[in-house]
């Protein structure tokens, strides 16, 4: 388990004192466990022997070997599909690819309850469902697709949702309509996108409440994020988005139950458009054989 992966997992444990530089180290991972553990505690508002309590806590005998497992964790991370599919290929295990990719992605879903405390996920259902004046939710080369799913169906339950595109492009407007009392919602993952730090610091920015859904390895978007949901991905060829999926399903349900019966209603109202609007079709089309008929 990454070191990250560690501090959400024993979240609940920390003291107060502790849980500060444990915030502090995931807002700028992995770069702030590279710097002095003095240096570390300033920016927490903490005290250096503070830092070394939780180094402890997280059984690594000492802050130097903190930083050398964070220095490995970064080459791993680092590098490429390529050579994460070249190794994969290498140490994988001589049985069927089918039954290999099945028990890899069923490890995934099962281990994203040890990514995700739920106490962020609790804050970010509270946050979609909580009458926000707008959600804007975007996403990346490939989680772009993921994005666009995520905002289909919580328009569904909630209203306002914008699916951003090119958030730093021609959907520049839904960035900049952001206010307080809305929700931004990015999704970036390894290798992260400069235009997701980007727009995640102008919806800070406009006062909007950030959620960012990232890897383990975080984002850099995740830095001044209210939210941070951080998912397990990896695999080859590509980092898997089997986890990002059950997450993302996971939260439209949370946000539906969340919102007493006003999603039900919603959801109502969009499927009596539907059955109209196939009601209008079939009632086409069965004119259209009628003249045809009698022609």
């Amino acid at each position: 388990m990454s070191i990250n992966d560690e501090i959400f997992a024993r979240m609940g444990e920390l003291s107060p004192a502790e849980k500060k530089v444990a915030r502090t180290l995931l807002a700028s991972y992995p770069s702030a466990g590279l710097e002095s553990a003095a240096t570390v505690a300033k920016a927490a508002g903490t005290s250096t022997p503070t830092v070394l309590r939780l180094v402890t806590r997280l059984g690594i005998g000492s802050y130097p070997d903190f930083q050398k497992r964070l220095r490995d964790e970064i080459t791993h991370h680092m590098n490429s599909p390529v050579s994460r599919t070249v190794e994969g290929i290498r140490d994988h295990a001589p049985e069927p690819v089918f039954e290999a990719a099945m028990t890899e992605k069923t490890a995934l879903i099962e281990k994203l309850g040890q990514f995700v405390p739920p106490s962020e996920f609790e804050l970010a259902v509270q946050a979609l469902a909580a009458r926000p004046r707008q959600i804007a939710i975007s996403g990346g080369y490939f989680s772009r697709y993921l994005a666009m799913l995520l905002a289909t169906q919580l328009d569904q339950a909630v209203p306002g949702v914008d699916f951003v595109a090119e958030p730093l492009g021609h959907d520049i407007g839904k960035i900049l309509r952001l206010t307080a009392g809305s929700v931004a919602v990015i999704i970036d993952f390894r290798r992260y996108e400069l235009t997701a730090k980007q727009a995640a610091d102008i919806a800070k920015r406009q006062g909007a409440t950030v959620i960012v859904i990232t890897d383990q390895g975080l984002s850099p978007a995740a830095e001044g994020a209210d939210i941070v949901l951080p998912v397990p991905v990896d695999g080859i060829p590509f980092d898997s988005f089997v986890g990002l999926l059950a997450l993302l399903e996971a939260l439209v349900e949370g946000v539906l139950q969340a919102t007493d019966g006003r999603g039900i209603d919603r959801m109502k109202e969009w499927e009596d458009t539907v059955q109209i609007a196939r009601a209008y079709r079939a009632t086409s089309v069965l004119q259209t054989d009628s003249d045809t008929d009698e022609s």
